[in-house]
C-alpha cells in the first residue's frame, strides 16, 4: 500500500527520508550494536545525540547564548501550568491574549495560579481575527504576556511578534520552525513536537536566562525550569527515541536550507490552497485574511450535507484526517513542514473535481 497524505492537525506526517533513516538505524545505531531506543540516557552514546539535538536547534533557530533549551514532557498542556508556576516570580498578575481554543485552555490553567488579565480576545467574533494591538489592554505590572502564535482549530495565526514591554511568552506548538523569527524578542517559547518537529512526546521550551533567576523553591523539581536546565532536561528519564527523531527532523530541515527555505515553501502551499478555496463557490473560509494560518487551513462546504462524501472520497484517494475539529466542523487541512507541495496540489485537484461533479 502506498503512503497516504496525512492532513492531521497532529501528530502530523513525517518526511519519508526521516522515516527511512530511522528504519535503517533502528536496530544498530551507527555501529553501536544497539537501538537508540535501548540506550541509557546517561551513556556517552546517547549524550552525544542529545548534544547534537540541542546544537542543531540552536543553529536552526539562531537561539542566543543567554537562553536555555529544554526538552520536556507533558505537551504544551503541561506548560499551561508550568509557565505561571515558574514565571510569576512573586507577581500576582499575567496578561493573556485569547485567540482561540488553546489560548482559552492556557488562560483557564493560569487562573489557578494568578489573576489573569485578558488583554485582548477574538471570542466575540468567533475567533476569526485578533483585535488590533492598539486595542490591547496591557497591565504593565504583570509578570508576562502570553499568546498562542497559531491556533490550529480556527486557523488563526499571528503575522507579527507583539512587543508590549513585558516578557513575551509564546505557545508555538503548531508553527515553530515554519517561519523565521527573532528569538531574542521572547522571554519564553514552548512547543509540542508533534506538528513540525517530530513525533509526539517531547515539549521544547526555550527560556531566557534572567527568567530563571528567582525560582520559587516550592515548585516540584521536575516542573522547575531552573532545575531542568541545571540537569540537562534529565531529572527524569527523557523520551530518548523521540529526542533522536527530533534530531533527524532538524537535519532534514537544515538540508532543505533551514527555516527561511521552508518558510518560502509554506507560503506557496498556503497561498495555493487559499486561492482554491476563495475561487470556489462550494468551499468557504471566513478567517480574516490578515490572520489566516499557513499551517491549518479550515473551510466549510456551502452544502454541509456533502461533507461526509467529501471526506470519504478524499480518503479513498489517499488524503486522510481532513475532518475539521468537532467544535467547528467542516474540513481542516493541516499543511505543516513535512506536507509536500505536491500533496497540497493533489488536494486542490480533488477539491476542483469534487466541486465540478456536485
Amino acid at each position: 500500500m502506498s503512503r497516504v497524505l496525512n492532513f492531521s492537525a497532529g501528530p502530523s506526517m513525517l518526511p519519508e527520508v526521516v522515516l527511512n533513516r530511522a528504519k535503517d538505524e533502528f536496530l544498530n545505531w551507527q555501529n553501536s550494536g544497539q537501538s537508540v531506543m535501548e540506550m541509557s540516557h546517561r551513556s556517552k552514546t546517547f549524550l552525544s545525540i542529545a548534544q547534537k539535538l540541542e546544537s542543531s536547534l540552536r543553529s536552526v533557530m539562531s537561539i542566543p547564548d543567554n537562553y536555555k533549551v529544554l526538552f520536556l514532557q507533558g505537551g504544551a498542556s503541561a506548560q499551561f501550568a508550568m509557565i505561571p508556576m515558574n514565571l510569576l516570580q512573586g507577581k500576582q498578575t499575567a496578561c493573556y491574549i485569547n485567540s482561540g481554543a488553546w489560548s482559552k485552555k492556557a488562560i483557564s490553567e493560569a487562573k489557578k495560579y494568578c489573576t489573569v488579565k485578558v488583554s485582548a480576545s477574538g471570542e466575540d467574533g468567533g475567533f476569526c481575527t485578533v483585535p488590533s494591538i492598539e486595542q490591547w489592554q496591557i497591565d504593565h505590572e504583570a509578570a508576562y504576556l502570553h499568546y498562542t502564535s497559531n491556533e490550529t482549530i480556527n486557523g488563526v495565526e499571528f503575522p507579527f511578534v507583539p512587543e508590549v514591554g513585558l516578557p513575551l511568552v509564546a505557545d508555538m506548538s503548531s508553527n515553530i520552525l515554519s517561519r523565521t523569527l527573532d528569538v531574542s524578542k521572547f522571554g519564553l517559547i514552548y512547543a509540542g513536537s508533534q506538528k513540525n518537529m517530530g513525533p509526539a512526546g517531547v515539549t521544547v521550551v526555550i527560556v531566557r536566562d534572567d527568567l530563571l533567576d528567582a525560582q520559587n523553591e516550592a515548585i516540584p523539581s521536575v516542573f522547575s525550569y531552573a532545575q531542568q536546565a541545571a540537569n540537562g532536561s534529565m531529572l527524569n528519564t527523557p523520551a530518548t527515541y523521540n529526542w533522536y527523531l527530533l534530531g533527524l527532523m532538524l537535519e532534514w530541515l537544515e538540508d532543505l536550507g533551514g527555516v527561511s527555505a521552508i518558510e518560502k515553501i509554506n507560503i506557496t502551499k498556503a497561498d495555493k490552497l487559499y486561492q482554491a478555496v476563495d475561487g470556489s463557490t462550494l468551499f468557504q473560509n471566513n478567517i480574516d485574511v490578515t490572520y489566516r494560518s499557513r499551517m491549518n487551513v479550515p473551510f466549510v462546504l456551502s452544502d454541509p450535507d456533502l461533507l461526509p462524501e467529501f471526506l470519504q472520497k478524499a480518503s479513498e484517494n489517499g488524503m486522510v484526517e481532513l475532518k475539521g475539529h468537532r467544535s467547528v466542523g467542516g474540513v481542516r487541512a493541516s499543511i505543516y513542514n513535512a506536507m509536500p507541495e505536491k500533496g497540497v496540489d493533489k488536494l486542490i485537484q480533488f477539491m476542483k473535481e469534487f466541486e465540478r461533479t456536485h
